[in-house]
């Protein structure tokens, strides 16, 4: 076991960056038409990466394996993007800020990124302005702010329901721009197969093309991973279908330690399972949770009442219903970050208070705001305030306002009007706080290799604040990688064009090849969709909201059974050579049976609670995550040596020197 050394710069917290860019090497612009970058996603880490660096002069390749850039998953994100911009005038700051993100993750997360994270976020935002995304704006003209789980301020910056999608065209539009003059290469429908080493450098990657099956060679001087999280190896997640791990896992049997694996988020409010074929969740933004109230039934009889059919929630008197999260949470009521919101509805439905007929739903109840904000109006129009028909009715114009999209997307899935009945929720897979581990510059273990966003573990620690995620993507592609990429570019301006005929793209080639024709030479007699299915219920029993010593054990015994059964009976229809969903499907579930490995390990060794991480062995009395930091101060790095189960162990020691750290209470 070895220590790492995440290169953060010497100084005071709040002159790192400053001080670390001053000091930084550059490389001219002369130089910059010299190197070739590659980019693997185009999300918003991705996409703004691309387009950053093509603006400064260097020659991208951007590659997704969607249609289009536009398609990246960072367009599902709903809520907003947070900012330290104070424009509500109530305390914030950069500091609380940082304060809030490092304990909303549990202090388990490297204090020098995650300031930088927090120092960087007024300038997103000035960023986005200038691209045109249509921020919601006050009476004023200022941008409006709406609060988020885990903190007591309103720095939340939002566009309806829709953030991440017009933050992506913005990045988009930026992308294009580049792509225009002839600076970026895209490759859209291309999926990274392998990273190529040469000389212990990062030095290009082998790609498929999805439409013909051609397998593709393409060098470059540094890669970058925006690949986004790896939530689908749950298979039923909020993520998009093709959401995936590969390009991450790939990198790390190259080399790039995988840092906290077993950290993943659950989120509170995502629409129910309803059926066994389902194949996606759906998740509804975390902002609703800023006027929606949780609860469920106080007595029994109502539960049973309500999954009948007998009785309806509005028939549920104020006095009989159990507004939990106030209840446990005074201090941030609706409001606890999401890890502390998913576990509270899971204790509720475990004690048999689910809503719905599996048992696993609560309610989301917007009656008292839409009242609240009905008065609020009719006052300001000078209506009678005692008319409730029109208070309900100017409330709903009001609601509608602010999250009609939201409330139309849920009334065509479920067919039940949310103005009118509370919506049902529940806790599922939502984003990894785990990824390839990277120094303070964004580097992987291996030279040259990058991660951005989702892909790397650096700034969230055990759980993710809502909408932190936006916020880090585009500060890793706008802000950080522009700047510390250079540092390790300045030695190649020499180097010339990397060549593709070398043995090492040979070998990475062959090794693609390889894995192709052995998966479409099988045959076997399950589907691939099938496998993940099993894989994801794995997971989910014994790596999902709860973990414990057995069943981790029992889950990491079931995996290699199944990953057996899968290279030995796995049946994929159609050709290698070209368009094949079930090939493209299949190698990246092949990933995912080695990934679920490492996170059940990963889980097993640390034994303690935090955040998204919850050992039913390591709780206080009252259900509460009890962390160790005696023993768990520290990021699990694992390096690949062959197979997930001999995956050896090195730790990277967290110093908290600007924060104390204290048991997280949200009461």
């Amino acid at each position: 076991m070895t220590k790492l050394d995440a290169r953060i710069p010497e100084g005071p917290l709040k002159e790192k960056w400053t001080n670390h860019k001053n000091n930084i090497r550059l490389v001219n612009p002369a130089n910059k038409r010299l190197i070739d970058v590659i980019v693997v996603g185009t999300g918003l880490a991705g996409g703004a990466a691309a387009a950053s660096l093509a603006e400064m002069g260097y020659s991208v390749k951007a590659f997704c394996f969607q249609d289009s850039a536009r398609r990246a998953h960072s367009i599902a994100a709903q809520g907003g993007i947070n900012a330290a911009k104070n424009y509500q005038n109530d305390g914030d700051s950069v500091y609380r800020l940082f304060y809030d993100t490092v304990k909303g993750g549990d202090y388990r997360s490297r204090e020098a990124n995650v300031y930088r994270l927090a120092e960087v976020s007024a300038n997103i935002i000035d960023q986005c302005v200038a691209q045109g995304v249509p921020f919601a704006r006050e009476y004023g003209g200022l941008l409006d702010n709406r609060s988020f789980g885990g903190v007591q301020v309103q720095r939340t910056f939002y566009a309806k329901g829709q953030t991440g999608q017009q933050l992506l065209l913005g990045a988009y539009s930026a992308l294009s721009r580049q792509v225009g003059k002839g600076k970026i290469q895209m490759l859209s429908r291309h999926e990274m197969m392998e990273l190529v080493v040469v000389d212990g450098k990062a030095r290009g990657i082998i790609a498929r093309n999805l439409v013909t099956g051609e397998i593709q060679r393409h060098s470059a001087h540094a890669v970058l991973i925006a690949s986004g999280g790896y939530g689908n190896v749950f298979y039923l997640s909020t993520n998009a279908m093709g959401s995936n791990g590969s390009a991450a896992w790939k990198i790390h049997k190259k080399g790039a330690y995988f840092a906290n694996p077993c950290y993943t988020q659950i989120h509170p409010t995502c629409l129910p399972r309803t059926s066994e074929h389902q194949s996606k969740l759906t998740l509804m933004s975390e902002s609703l949770r800023n006027d929606g109230r949780i609860w469920v039934p106080k007595k029994m009889e109502d539960v049973e009442a309500i999954r009948s059919g007998a009785k309806k929630p509005k028939d549920i008197p104020a006095e009989d219903r159990d507004y939990y999260l106030e209840r446990r949470y005074p201090a941030f009521g609706n409001l606890v970050p999401r890890d502390v919101a998913s576990r509270a509805a899971k204790e509720r439905c475990d004690a048999g208070f689910g809503v719905n007929k599996t048992g696993e739903a609560v309610f989301l109840d917007f009656a008292s705001a839409i009242e609240r904000y009905g008065k609020e109006k009719a006052i300001q129009d000078g209506e009678d305030t005692n008319n409730m028909e029109l208070v309900r009715k100017l409330g709903k114009e009001v609601v509608k306002a602010k999250y009609g999209n939201l409330f139309q997307m849920y009334e065509k899935i479920t067919d039940d009007n949310p103005y009118e009945t509370p919506m049902k929720i529940y806790p599922a897979v939502h984003y990894t706080m785990g990824g390839i581990w990277v120094d303070y510059n964004l580097m992987t273990t291996i030279p040259g290799c990058y991660a951005l966003g989702e892909a790397n573990f650096s700034d969230h620690g055990a759980n993710r604040l809502g909408a932190s995620a936006l916020m880090q993507g585009l500060a890793d592609g706008y802000f950080v990688i522009p700047y510390t990429v250079g540092d390790y570019l300045a030695d190649d301006i020499r180097t010339g064009a990397i060549p593709t005929d070398s043995k090492e793209f040979d070998e990475a080639e062959k090794e693609v090849q390889d894995r192709i024709n052995k998966l479409m030479s099988i045959q076997g007699s399950k589907s691939v969709d099938s496998l993940h299915r099993r894989l994801g219920k794995i997971m989910w029993e014994y790596c999902g909201m709860a973990r414990n010593a057995e069943g981790l054990k029992t889950a990491i015994s079931q995996i290699r059974e199944l990953r057996n059964e899968f290279w030995s009976d796995v049946k994929i229809p159609g050709k290698a050579d070209g368009l094949n969903p079930e090939l493209e499907k299949a190698l990246r579930v092949a990933d995912f049976m080695e990934l679920g490995e490492l996170m059940c390990k990963d889980a097993l060794e640390r034994s303690e609670s935090c955040g998204g991480h919850f050992r039913e062995e390591s709780q206080t009395e009252e259900g509460e995550a009890m962390r160790n930091d005696k023993d768990f101060t520290f990021v699990s790095a694992w390096e690949y040596t062959g197979d997930p189960s001999e995956a050896k162990l090195h730790k990277e020691e967290l110093k908290y020197e600007n924060i104390e750290l204290k048991t997280r209470s949200y009461k």
